[in-house]
């Protein structure tokens, strides 16, 4: 576009882009409602792709140009993500439904492929939806490590405009830059599979904020939607852990691993449950199996440039930090990180390259404006001892 072996993994937008044995039903033992009470907002699917009045409103006046000229893929994306029509902004701090992301003009990836989605069944538009094969790359909100994948869409040529004069090609949708787009492999997958994302999307994002019963509601609904989707298991065996109810999470992971032996932040999961449950040398046997899988986990460097800041070994943390750069070069908080150990070297330009790169490389506005007041504070700093 974004700890130690016993931190909690559960992945964030997409699963993991392996086969997986096929599951044909949804498996209800898993689900245990009675722990949970009532949750703030009912999940809804029917809400996801529904379009509102004001959405309506702008295909009936402000699309209708474009739709004309240029025939209804390309008319789609030009009313949308032209810089003079919406003027849509990336932001990955909350997955919207179509209505939400046209009103607050900016979604995560997710998001904005539903919205455009949205609009396109209102136009009697195909869509095709796709899974992008892409690097790894994580984040880290409220004690809890996320994957971030990613998802694009195609808009279908319409058989009534075979014999029209305008281009109906079909067209992918992206966000990415067209260099990162470049041999990107992709592989179709199902709206169902969308809704699961989105429903898993906003499991983790009240999980992250501590509501729980939101966070279980959501989760259960991705599983009902798509019960291949490990994702959603593992949100759900974290929401369990975080909710007390350790022989549920554990049997979660465990029928992940059944399906995916070698499903990583299951296994790490699985890990984190055992030693809960004071099964410690199965946790120590998994956690050595997982170390052979993957020796250097998402933010391994990190953690101990972050150990290495606590005992102010300032040149220990610059270089760790430089290492999780160089494997995550688009994840701001390395940036800001390694641009804050630089400083207390002394090191300024380095500093203020990594501010800014923490700021260029944000998702959120939050993040852009707080890496933003840093780097003025920094160089206000500068302009005092001249």
């Amino acid at each position: 576009m974004m700890r130690l072996w016993s931190a909690l993994f559960l992945s964030f937008l997409l699963s993991a882009c392996a086969s997986v044995a096929p599951v044909s039903s949804t498996p209800d033992e898993l689900f245990r409602d009675q722990l949970f009470g009532q949750p703030s907002e009912i999940p809804d699917a029917k809400k996801i792709f529904a379009l509102s009045e004001p959405m309506r409103e702008y295909v009936r006046g402000d699309m209708t140009h474009q739709l004309r000229t240029m025939g209804r893929q390309r008319g789609l994306l030009a009313a949308l993500y032209k810089r003079d029509q919406l003027k849509l902004e990336y932001d990955s701090g909350h997955t919207r439904n179509a209505a939400e992301a046209f009103e607050a003009r900016s979604g995560n990836c997710l998001s904005l492929v539903i919205m455009t989605a949205a609009f396109a069944k209102e136009l009697n538009v195909p869509v095709e939806f796709q899974s992008a094969f892409t690097e790894e790359t994580w984040s880290r909100h409220g004690g809890l490590l996320f994957r971030s994948g990613h998802v694009n869409l195609t808009l279908g040529r319409r058989m009534a405009d075979v014999n029209t004069a305008v281009d109906n090609t079909p067209l992918t949708v992206d966000f990415l830059s067209a260099a990162e787009l470049r041999g990107m492999k992709t592989r179709v997958i199902s709206e169902e599979t969308v809704v699961a994302m989105y429903m898993n999307n906003r499991a983790a994002e009240s999980l992250v904020r501590g509501k729980l019963d939101d966070a279980y509601a959501f989760a259960r609904e991705a599983i009902r939607h798509d019960p291949a989707f490990s994702s959603g298991y593992n949100t759900l065996g974290v929401i369990y852990m975080r909710h007390g109810n350790h022989d549920d999470a554990q049997r979660v992971f465990a029928s992940v691993l059944r399906r995916e032996p070698d499903n990583t932040r299951a296994m790490s999961n699985m890990a984190a449950v055992l030693q809960l449950q004071g099964r410690t040398a199965e946790a120590d046997a998994l956690l050595k199996r997982l170390a052979s899988i993957d020796p250097n986990p998402p933010f391994h460097y990190f953690n101990l440039g972050m150990a290495a800041m606590e005992r102010q070994d300032f040149r220990a943390a610059r270089d760790l930090f430089a290492k999780e750069v160089a494997r995550a070069e688009y994840y701001h908080e390395f940036h800001f990180w390694l641009g804050l150990a630089s400083y207390r070297l002394g090191e300024m330009d380095e500093a203020r390259k990594q501010l800014a790169l923490a700021m260029e490389n944000s998702t959120t506005r939050g993040d852009h404006d707080l890496y933003a007041a840093k780097l003025a504070w920094m160089r206000s700093r500068d302009q005092a001892h001249r």
